[in-house]
């Protein structure tokens, strides 16, 4: 069995695009997967499959809420092995938490795009990232970010961005 962590894009947000957490909770378990617990409304769950393939994982969540809701949400799967690599290879200081987003993708970045963003046009955001992941800091709160924005023009995948917090919170999640 393999722990994964399922980040879910642009549920609950704003009212809209509604997936209450005991309803997903309930898909998952359905699906096959074990030891399934979710974390805030936004859309992250951990899980065990019995699969080492997170892509077919992904696959699997998005096609299957589909299904059950109508909706189309992009899932990015990261392993729980991943999560701990995403914490430790993080390269820049975290002075507030809910300052400092994680990038997720579906496809790795376009690290020459992200190497050609001219931090000058961001001023008060840093940037950092690895092949799979991108870290920003947002000295003005998150709210006011572009960064972001940028960023997701540089991978032909689907981002989902997940607050220090957040990230940390999973990882405790995944290593049970």
């Amino acid at each position: 069995m393999t722990r994964y962590v399922a980040l879910l894009r642009g549920i609950n947000v704003g009212g809209h695009r509604r997936l209450p957490m005991a309803d997903l909770r309930d898909l998952l378990a359905g699906l096959g997967y074990t030891g399934v617990a979710t974390y805030v409304q936004s859309g992250n769950a951990v899980l065990d499959a019995d699969t080492d393939d997170g892509e077919a994982v992904a696959a699997a969540v998005s096609a299957a809420i589909r299904e059950r809701f109508g909706l189309d949400v992009p899932t990015v799967v990261r392993s729980a092995e991943r999560m701990r690599s995403v914490v430790a290879d993080n390269s820049l200081e975290v002075p507030d938490p809910a300052r400092f987003l994680v990038l997720f993708a579906t496809a790795p970045f376009d690290t020459a795009a992200l190497r050609a963003l001219d931090l000058a046009d961001y001023p008060r955001e840093r940037l950092a990232f690895t092949g799979t992941e991108v870290y920003t800091c947002h000295e003005d709160g998150v709210r006011f970010a572009a960064l972001p924005d940028a960023v997701a023009r540089c991978t032909a995948g689907a981002v989902t961005a997940r607050n220090w917090r957040t990230v940390l919170r999973l990882l405790e999640m995944a290593g049970r």
